[in-house]
């Protein structure tokens, strides 16, 4: 898979008013991904749950993005925002809380990576549905648009590129081309993650990620380890 596009966000942990971005996708934005292509609902938390569950995953950047901070601010005291909205379900809802969460003046700070490319290796283990032909047709024909991370970071291009047989994901990742856009850069080695136990890269280092989440309850939980680290350039 590839992800190209002028913004991609990839979910940090949120800090009071600030929305910054990992380095690299989590396993909870590749299972957002992935089950909106397929279609699944919100509410189906068994099969997000499988999905997120069975997939493995490297990532390297083919060309380093931009890190940009988008400045968000709305005065919720004017009077039109006193009133209930509509939203998405077709009912009315009013925002929660104190008189300064509800008519404050309101400032965000949207973290992104701008005008990156990024390639990625991904594989479901053990059996189930889907199988790799079910997501292979539903990421060709989406059920529903795709984003990376949030929904104003629309892909430049299809995000899937083509099917592979390797011995792990990295391998898999390494054996495949990279961005013709590289060659604005003459990096030798390319930033790279993928799952902690697979052997490779250079300058490796181990890090716990918190990136699944409990889908049911909506929370973020759990801990893995990922290897983060550089890789080679693809030469083909």
């Amino acid at each position: 898979m590839r992800f190209d596009a002028p913004l991609m966000s990839f979910g940090g942990v949120m800090v009071d008013q600030h929305g910054p971005t990992d380095r690299f996708p989590g396993l909870a934005m590749l299972t957002g991904l992935l089950a909106n292509a397929l279609g699944y609902r919100h509410s189906e938390f068994n099969r997000l749950q499988a999905l997120q569950e069975r997939i493995q995953y490297a990532a390297r950047w083919d060309v380093e993005p931009e890190h940009i901070v988008d400045y968000h601010t709305v005065d919720l005291g004017q009077e039109k925002m006193h009133y209930p909205g509509w939203n998405t379900h077709g009912g009315t809802e009013h925002r929660a809380g104190g008189s300064g969460a509800k008519f404050g003046t309101h400032q965000r700070y949207r973290h992104y990576w701008a005008n990156g490319v990024m390639t990625l290796a991904i594989a479901l283990d053990g059996e189930g549905a889907p199988n790799l032909e079910e997501l292979e047709t539903a990421l060709r024909r989406p059920a529903r648009p795709l984003f990376l991370g949030r929904k104003t970071c629309l892909p430049a291009a299809p995000i899937l590129l083509v099917r592979v047989q390797a011995a792990n994901v990295l391998d898999a990742l390494c054996g495949y081309p990279a961005h013709p856009r590289i060659a604005e850069n003459d990096e030798e080695t390319l930033a790279a993650c993928w799952p902690a136990g697979i052997s490779g890269g250079v300058h490796t280092y181990t890090v716990s990620r918190y990136d699944q989440r409990e889908w049911q309850n909506q929370i973020h939980a759990g801990r893995r380890e990922c290897s983060v680290g550089r890789i080679e350039r693809p030469t083909s």
